[in-house]
């Protein structure tokens, strides 16, 4: 299919949908990298123009990577509901851009309509919001997930407290544990990245966090972010496994990279659902995601980093997560190469994972090398905790000693909390109550339990 729009003398021509949404994608060094970014600010103009004409009926026609190729675009393609998406058949991108900002289209609008959302429309419509409106429509949505807590309800941000060391440290790891309760964070999750995949130092650390978990009878679930092959393993052992974690990505071929397949994710499922460790709930998966990973394996079959971005979240809701994040500039500037690039990123991987379904969250981060620092990240998690984000992370001091980049920390959480009158997760609050580790004046005396406005807004939003 073809696209064209015209302007002035110059008519700009746009050979498949895939390179519409290319071309109309705002400027990222990944997309360069990859030669398929608009040759200038002009021809993006065209591109988002002529998408903006496209339909979202376009995208059941047109794959932007080859059914017959890609298991990702199968499980996307098989799963799409036509009933849901009766309901927004007829609009354009753009038509469906101001539909989904008009105040009569509400969080329960877009639930019903989120199964007949491909993940390349979600892509689409983002390319034409501007950043308020990607917080503007993200806000609207609420994706509520548990396991032994509640995670993505009105008026709450979660942190994953992420007690990161060199070498598997125990002890280093309890320490960073313990500081980062006493901060109020850990309700998403207590998630160790391990230095070493070895299934011997994974059980020790699985281990380690049930202990604290029993211990101090915390409401909260732990993982060890390893292999999902490892996990398979650990739980076949009898290992205490909460969570099952795997990286994906948007391709097939991106996935093979990371050493899975879409019939190993529904092996470990198989295996998390077995144990039903959850108290409140029975979500258990965990993924996470970032722009430029397919690019990075040579698997992004010439698509924009955005689009196949979306298209991991397509995957990952295959499997009703209990939390998903980005690691928004985790990859490095060859992919989100400054603060602008980072922050944007970051709202469009929210919006679209929201619009899809998911419960997410972001890791709000940038490596040394990037042109970025932590204002920009101060920026993006403020407008991300506007935005309703479910969840952030939580790094000593920022700074992760492992895989050696810059996050946010335990006191950013209590900044975004404190500043906008956002809580932990209700079951997780009310053990920090009972271990006086909750600080009632973090949140504004209007915001409080017992104040009839919150009374009164808790029963909008219900």
């Amino acid at each position: 299919m073809t696209y064209r729009k015209t302007i002035g003398a110059r008519t700009y021509v746009f050979t498949s949908l895939k390179d519409l949404l290319a071309k109309a994608s705002p400027e990222r060094s990944g997309d360069l990298l990859a030669g398929i970014a608009a040759e200038s600010a002009e021809e993006r103009a065209a591109a988002q123009m002529a998408l903006a004409d496209a339909y979202l009926s376009d995208f059941l026609k047109e794959d932007i990577v080859p059914y017959d190729e890609d298991e990702v675009t199968r499980l996307i393609c098989d799963g799409h509901s036509g009933e849901a998406f009766d309901e927004i058949s007829s609009l354009t991108v753009g038509a469906f851009r101001n539909w989904l900002l008009l105040d009569e289209t509400t969080g329960d609008t877009l639930k019903r309509v989120s199964p007949g959302i491909l993940p390349e429309m979600a892509a689409a419509v983002s390319k034409l919001m501007r950043n308020q409106d990607l917080i503007r429509a993200a806000a609207k949505i609420r994706n509520v997930t548990a396991f032994r807590n509640t995670i993505g309800l009105p008026g709450r941000l979660s942190v994953r407290l992420q007690p990161n060391d060199p070498v598997d440290d125990p002890k280093s790891i309890a320490a960073q544990i313990m500081d980062g309760l006493f901060y109020g964070c850990g309700d998403a999750v207590i998630g160790i990245n391990p230095a070493s995949d070895n299934y011997g130092s994974v059980t020790e650390l699985l281990r380690l966090l049930d202990g604290i978990i029993t211990r101090f009878a915390i409401p909260t679930q732990g993982c060890v972010l390893t292999h999902i092959t490892t996990t398979i393993k650990a739980i076949e052992m009898g290992a205490p496994v909460d969570l099952v974690f795997q990286s994906i990505g948007g391709t097939q071929k991106v996935n093979e990279s990371f050493g899975v397949s879409a019939a190993v994710l529904r092996e470990g499922f198989e295996a998390g659902a077995s144990l039903k460790r959850g108290s409140v709930g029975s979500n258990f998966m965990y993924f996470e995601t970032g722009q430029g990973s397919a690019l990075s394996a040579g698997a992004h079959h010439n698509a924009d980093q955005q689009t196949l971005e979306a298209r991991a979240y397509g995957l990952a809701r295959a499997f009703s997560p209990l939390l998903v994040n980005t690691v928004v500039g985790f990859i490095g500037p060859e992919y989100l190469y400054d603060g602008k690039q980072i922050v944007r990123a970051g709202l469009e991987d929210h919006f679209c994972g929201k619009l899809l379904g998911l419960p997410m969250g972001v890791d709000i981060c940038y490596t040394n090398h990037a042109e970025a620092d932590q204002d920009d990240m101060d920026t993006l998690l403020t407008l991300l905790a506007v935005a309703g984000c479910n969840f952030i992370m939580g790094v000593p001091g920022a700074d992760d000693i492992m895989l050696n980049y810059q996050s946010t920390s335990f006191h950013d959480a209590l900044y975004a909390r404190g500043a906008l009158g956002l809580r932990p997760a209700p079951e997780f609050e009310d053990w920090l109550r009972r271990m006086g580790l909750f600080d009632e004046r973090l949140i504004p005396a209007e915001l409080r339990p017992g104040n009839r406005l919150l009374e009164g807004a808790e029963a909008i939003n219900d």
